[in-house]
């Protein structure tokens, strides 16, 4: 199995699997998503059951052909339980990999190991640094390893969390975090993931697009230019284009109404670029589409062919199609971010 060259981390929701969907081969080849089921506090065992399969049923679809990580970070030790055959089933007969870390219960890191070494497919080994780097957890994901079978290669996943600019340390310690974590084992890969995506509040698209520093891809910039012998290793990893916390929102398919408003998201280089958008209202349609024409407008506008997120751009912003809504603004914004980062990272 090749080392992936970008690892987004990912809401099992319906928008980013669309997304995802949406890459071409090419793309989806350099691509190896950590996806993340949702919370579902307080959910009872059998309705569980039902949510979890047909959330992993979308998940192993649209990953048929390619590898991918699968992860339950917000299960409670009841919700384990329930996940671990449904777990084993996906990873075994199918292309997931099941993802442990230090922070998890016994059991967890357990049922784990053992879908691991059954599957064949190895272990992800996910270690949160939403802080300080603390020196103890290196001894956590020692003992973790101890447990593993011989035959279980195991991928090292190092989640720095949100990045923003209240993190201007993220970068240190993250090297301090690999400095400890690479000595430990043969890892097959290492990733560093980090989400530079901002909290996006009304008042931030009140006079127009508005742009945010991506600060995630200055932690990767800061971690490679380190001179560390590991460091030509490396893969990089974000949250897309959502906030860190997003994957920790619970969902509510029952859920009506929402903000009047929403916002189109694009990514350049250095900087993630919103513009706000009307979720309802009698002028909505053209109010998006010319906020659509302002993104296609940009010096860095890629173009329609460069992903199906410029296209629906393109077309949204000629009169064509839909204006879309929160769904639909999201996959969106995750296609086109999906696919330019894979560009960019071939080429590195």
């Amino acid at each position: 199995m090749s080392e992936p060259s970008y690892v987004p981390v990912l809401p099992v929701r319906p928008h980013a699997v669309e997304a995802y969907g949406w890459l071409p081969p090419t793309d989806q080849r350099d691509i190896r998503p950590l996806w993340n089921l949702p919370p579902r506090p307080g959910v009872a065992a059998s309705a569980l059951a039902v949510a979890f399969r047909k959330e992993l049923g979308s998940v192993s679809h649209v990953q048929r052909r390619r590898a991918a990580w699968i992860d339950a970070p917000f299960a409670d030790e009841t919700q384990v339980a329930a996940l671990a055959d449904l777990l084993d089933e996906h990873c075994t007969f199918g292309t997931l990999q099941p993802v442990t870390g230090p922070d998890r219960s016994p059991f967890q890191q357990t049922a784990s190991l053992e879908t691991a070494a059954r599957s064949g497919r190895g272990i992800g080994v996910r270690v949160r640094v939403t802080g300080e780097w603390a020196a103890e957890a290196a001894e956590g994901v020692r003992s973790l390893l101890a447990c593993a079978e011989p035959t279980v290669s195991a991928d090292l996943l190092l989640d720095m969390g949100g990045v923003l600019a209240d993190r201007p340390d993220a970068g240190k310690e993250a090297l301090r975090a690999l400095d400890a974590l690479v000595p430990l084992t043969h890892w097959r890969s290492v990733s560093v993931l980090s989400g530079g995506f901002p909290r996006v509040a009304a008042e931030m698209l009140d006079h127009g697009m508005h742009e945010e520093p991506r600060w995630d891809w200055a932690v990767w910039h800061e971690v490679t230019h380190s001179r560390r012998a590991y460091a030509p290793l490396l893969s990089y990893g974000d949250y897309g284009t959502q906030s860190a916390d997003a994957i920790a929102r619970v969902p509510r398919p029952d859920q009506t109404g929402g903000p009047d408003w929403g916002f189109l998201r694009y990514t350049t280089e250095q900087a993630f670029v919103m513009t706000k958008v009307l979720h309802r209202g009698s002028g909505k349609i053209a109010f998006n589409r010319a906020a659509a024409r302002d993104l296609v407008r940009l010096t860095d506008f890629r173009g329609p062919l460069a992903s199906a997120g410029e296209s629906w751009l393109r077309d949204c912003a000629h009169g064509e199609g839909s204006t879309g809504g929160f769904e639909k603004w999201l996959s969106v914004g995750n296609a086109q971010h999906l696919a330019y980062v894979a560009h960019t990272m071939r080429r590195r």
